[in-house]
């Protein structure tokens, strides 16, 4: 879907909100994951009526404060 949207817009014109599923592939997890962390708060979400919007930002921050995989990670 997000090659889709890629190859269709120039990137000064791509959106920096996501639907769930585009930030489910963003983030490399699934829906329903992505819905719980929406629900406890890890990761903010806004609604344009009754639809969610994640913004791109909120999301690459959430990403890059996950804990480290790896030696010594617990």
């Amino acid at each position: 879907m997000l090659s889709r949207i890629n190859r269709a817009y120039p990137a000064a014109l791509q959106t920096e909100g996501l639907s769930p599923s585009e930030a489910a592939v963003v983030a490399g997890v699934g829906r329903s994951m992505l819905f719980r962390l929406i629900a406890d708060g890890s990761l903010p979400a806004r609604k344009i009526g009754k639809k969610t919007i994640i913004l791109r930002g909120d999301l690459m921050s959430f990403l890059s404060h996950l804990p480290r995989a790896g030696a010594g990670a617990s």
